[in-house]
């Protein structure tokens, strides 16, 4: 077959696990819990009659569900294929595949068919339900299957640009930031381009482009009446933007292919090689001083993550760039968007969160890649105590991503001299970004502590950071309308508030449970519901108040049985690490 026996192996032992079939049951659940959710915030406890606004209601939900897996399709490709391939780095088994009669493009295309494999059966899955939406009317089958094709397209091309960088990059967490950032610089480059080419007079080719971004494809396959109004078809829009992402994909697909075995095994692994005997040659030399912590020492004075650091710095202060340029010269500055921030309030909410799935993709990294390089053991024999290794961490994942904290920083001050927010919102503001940062940071290293498998431990942190904020986003799309208030609200979105916390209490509680923690995932979703909900009612300190004690608890809830010991952290009693 084209993936070779990669994609056969885990189509064999995929559905021998139990989280196999949870994982497709969960999703349905969930699924079916946000259009529970959706019924009770449109209609509430009255009776619904007309047909009309059952179509509306089926129209709206198929929209949301539609837009939010494809985010999380999007998602999932790039991290599962980018986490695939650096697992099998960082345990040095990459170089055995290579050495066996695989041909490069079973190994690339097996890697990148067994990573695609869950995502595509999750897609699968949602048939169903999306399907129930045609007996609430609103929707056709062939919307539907647009929005079917549109996801799974997409999904291809954000898997094979995961597995591009991962292929290309050593270092685990160059490649999960490179894989991030290079999706949102790619939709900021099309919107840029399609904006330019408007202006110079070619629409038409200006059409095409903007259909490399799929959110356009899909807007277009909401609004096929608006559409044709506009002397434009929606089939042919969504099929010309499957078609743009299946193409890119196969590029991207064959650059992997072409630049396998140039790319692998590494140039550094000869450089290294070559150093050491140059240092047996060399006359001595003095050795740099190591401080107190060496954990710390290590983290912000060597290249522990590679030497091209530098350059996913500079990627995100261009995006932040763009998201700040498109901010300040939209066409109507003060407009809302979706009636939740302006313009300069999405800069601000995206940069923030690009900045907190970096700093967990650092801080899980940082221990992952201790025990896939088996220098872990060696870390646990020595003199360094656990509070030592712990803050060691935190404060090098802090130090190496403070240019993530510093430009919102930075962009907050600047609106505060522009008089867009009080010193008060600033504080505010500082104040729940620091927070949730930290909370980013710990949340990495406490799945690195919690799962023994580096890609689980990877999946768990990011898509648990990840999960948040699209349940914050969706809660926001729900109730925007409604402008009631917490109490009001709560009753409403209980059923999706207590299934945020079931999943936040798995996740946190897998390997170390305990009260702390169990109070944590109860407490966190319920007051961020009550920020979210005292946020649109124009409340501030509530806010701050509600995010900083939720969160601030949930870090150290993960923090203090990591600082006790080394067997606490990690599980295990003296007896069984001896």
């Amino acid at each position: 077959m084209f993936a070779g026996p990669l994609v056969s192996r885990e189509a064999l032992t995929a559905p021998r696990q139990l989280k196999h079939f949870l994982i497709r049951s969960g999703y349905v659940g969930g699924l079916f819990v946000l259009l529970y959710t959706a019924v009770q915030a449109t209609f509430g406890l009255q009776q619904v009659s007309r047909l009309g606004e059952l179509a509306r209601f089926g129209a709206l939900m198929f929209q949301m569900i539609s837009l939010v897996q494809m985010t999380l399709i999007i998602f999932f490709a790039v991290l599962f294929a980018a986490g695939r391939v650096a697992q099998e780095k960082d345990r040095r088994t990459l170089l055995l595949l290579l050495m066996t009669d695989l041909k490069s493009i079973e190994l690339v295309g097996g890697k990148l068919g067994a990573s695609l494999l869950l995502v595509g059966v999750l897609l699968l899955t949602s048939l169903p339900v999306l399907a129930s939406m045609l007996l609430l009317g609103g929707v056709s089958p062939w919307q539907i299957f647009g929005s079917l094709l549109l996801t799974a397209a997409v999904g291809l091309a954000a898997g094979a640009w995961g597995n591009l960088v991962a292929f290309w990059r050593e270092k685990t967490f160059q490649t999960l930031a490179i894989s991030v950032l290079g999706i949102v610089l790619f939709f900021g480059a099309v919107e840029l381009l399609g904006v330019l080419l408007s202006i110079v007079g070619q629409s038409g080719l200006a059409r095409t482009v903007i259909l490399l971004n799929p959110y356009r494809g899909l807007s277009a396959l909401f609004q096929p009446l608006t559409m044709q109004a506009n002397g434009q078809n929606a089939i042919a829009a969504v099929l010309t933007s499957a078609a743009l992402m299946t193409t890119l994909g196969a590029l991207l697909l064959a650059t992997t292919t072409a630049r396998l075995r140039i790319w692998n095994p590494s140039r550094t692994m000869g450089e290294a090689a070559r150093s050491e005997d140059d240092r047996l040659a060399a006359p001595a030399r003095k050795h740099r001083e190591i401080w107190e912590n060496p954990v710390v020492w290590r983290e912000i004075c060597t290249r522990a993550y590679g030497r091209k650091i530098v350059l996913i710095k500079l990627a995100y202060i261009l995006l932040a760039g763009l998201m700040i340029a498109s901010a300040v010269f939209s066409i109507d500055p003060s407009r809302k968007l979706l009636g939740m921030l302006p313009p300069v309030g999405f800069a601000f909410v995206g940069m923030s969160l690009v900045s907190m799935l970096l700093i967990n993709a650092q801080a899980v990294t940082a221990f992952t890649s201790e025990r896939d390089g088996g220098t872990l053991e060696l870390l646990l024999v020595t003199n360094v105590t656990a509070k030592e290794f712990i803050y060691g961490k935190l404060l090098g994942v802090l130090y190496n991503t403070m240019e993530l904290l510093i430009i919102p920083v930075g962009f907050l001050i600047w609106l505060m001299l522009q008089q867009q927010i009080t010193f008060e919102n600033f504080v505010y503001l500082v104040i729940g970004l620091f927070v949730l940062c930290t909370f980013a940071a710990m949340l990495g290293l406490h799945s690195g502590l919690s799962y023994f498998s580096s890609r689980t431990a990877i999946s768990n942190s990011l898509g648990t950071i990840f999960f948040l904020f699209i349940g914050i986003f969706i809660c926001l799309m729900l109730i925007v309308q409604a402008q009631s208030s917490f109490s009001l609200q709560l009753p409403t979105f209980l059923v999706f508030i207590l299934g945020g916390s079931l999943g936040l209490w798995v996740s946190l509680t897998h390997h170390n449970p305990s009260p702390a923690l169990t109070l944590a995932a109860g407490i966190l979703p319920f007051l961020t519901f009550y920020a979210i909900t005292s946020f649109l009612l124009g409340q501030t300190l509530g806010v701050c108040i509600s995010l900083t004690a939720a969160y601030g608890f949930t870090t150290l809830a993960m923090l203090i049985p990591a600082i006790n010991s080394f067997d606490m952290a990690l599980g295990r009693s003296t007896t069984e690490r001896a």
